[in-house]
């Protein structure tokens, strides 16, 4: 039977059960225990931030940044279009309206030279998204909104260990999210964080994490007594996620070097097919440095990209594509805006195809991978 090669497998660092179970015989479980406020030390540690916050997951971190900056019914929020559902439900839970922009050609990012077009009186931020890691032209995009005096939300679910001009991912914003999905790099499950740069958001942001209540301060004897404060939720993740965490960021760095190594060899390897005009592979700018969170190619415009999919699932090979453009979808439409056009989106969606890319994948593996492509493209 030949060997199937999923799209994506959890890497476990074998360190996981020991914190879990250090966790366990702590007996705080519920969370905002000692795994947590390591987890946090680390994200401050690697990015620079001034106040990391643990979260369940990125979108609740990115629901967080939409209750600090205020977001109410009609402010609009400038995003790609080339992104997760959870950039823009994020905003519109808050009444909030998201308007698409078109990405750039090369790294699939939103494209700076278009935000501007885009201001209204109404306009309140501006969400860039790091597309697989690598940082969009984040000293363009500081510019103008400074200019114009409108937040700026970095969406750096897949940025983990990735850096734009000696910048880590998540350190530019106002305020970022990170993601640890078990598709990204670093994993828990679920799980994300919250980073603030601008220290005017710190106070509230631990009010709200907690329900809307001061019970942070309470932990630290800052008051004698925890109460509601503020509007607020259950953002921050179980002690058990935080410890499984804390054992994937203890090899972080390692991972990194591994993945990156993957993605090199699937960049030679494909080097060919781009010579000969049938794909285009990723584009990282420089000043950029990327996580290799994950490998794609741009087919040819005439290739079918679904056959090439289907036929490569055939032969066990699970390659996908990604994002269908919020601009396009039922909900985009009838909550958003859309400023311009999306020729470039549109067309990068419908061509891109994202490689099997995991710790544990063999040089035999991904030398399987290039060969099923290559079939189904000269096929």
């Amino acid at each position: 039977m030949t060997k199937h090669i999923p799209f994506n497998k959890p890497y476990l660092t074998g360190l996981e059960t020991e914190a879990i179970n250090e966790a366990w015989s702590t007996g705080v479980l519920a969370g905002h225990g000692a795994f947590t406020r390591k987890c946090q030390s680390w994200v401050e540690s690697k990015t620079g931030c001034s106040k990391a916050l643990l979260t369940h997951s990125c979108t609740a971190a990115l629901e967080m940044a939409a209750l600090l900056l205020d977001i109410q019914p009609g402010d609009e929020v400038i995003m790609p279009s080339y992104t997760f559902v959870s950039t823009a439900n994020a905003f519109v839970l808050r009444g909030g309206v998201p308007v698409f922009v078109d990405i750039r050609e090369d790294t699939l990012n939103l494209d700076e030279r278009l935000i501007e077009a885009a201001i209204t009186p109404r306009t309140k931020a501006i969400v860039p998204v790091h597309y697989a890691g690598v940082s969009c032209e984040m000293n363009e995009i500081l510019a103008i909104a400074k200019k114009y005096q409108i937040g700026v939300v970095e969406d750096a679910a897949q940025g983990v260990m990735a850096s734009y001009k000696g910048r880590a991912l998540g350190s530019m914003g106002d305020l970022a999210a990170f993601s640890f999905h078990e598709t990204k790099n670093i994993i828990s499950g679920h799980g994300g964080a919250l980073l603030i740069n601008n220290e005017q958001f710190i106070e509230r942001a631990e009010v709200l994490w907690i329900k809307g209540t001061n019970r942070s301060q309470f932990l630290r004897g800052e008051v004698n007594k925890y109460t509601w404060q503020d509007v607020g939720s259950s953002f921050l993740p179980g002690e058990v996620t935080a410890a499984f965490l804390w054992a994937q960021m203890q090899e972080a760095k390692k991972i990194t070097t591994e993945r990156l190594r993957l993605w090199d060899q699937y960049h030679s390897l494909l080097e060919p097919f781009e010579a000969n005009g049938l794909l285009r592979r990723p584009i990282v700018p420089t000043g950029c440095e990327h996580n290799a969170h994950m490998y794609y190619a741009l087919l040819r415009r005439d290739i079918d990209r679904s056959r090439v999919l289907a036929s490569m699932k055939a032969e066990g090979v699970h390659a996908v594509f990604h994002y269908v453009p919020l601009h396009s979808s039922p909900a985009g439409k009838r909550l958003g805006r859309s400023s311009g056009g999306f020729k470039v989106t549109d067309a990068q969606s419908s061509k891109i195809v994202r490689l099997p890319l995991w710790i544990g994948l063999g040089d035999e593996d991904q030398a399987r991978v290039v060969a099923t492509l290559g079939r189904t493209l000269t096929s």
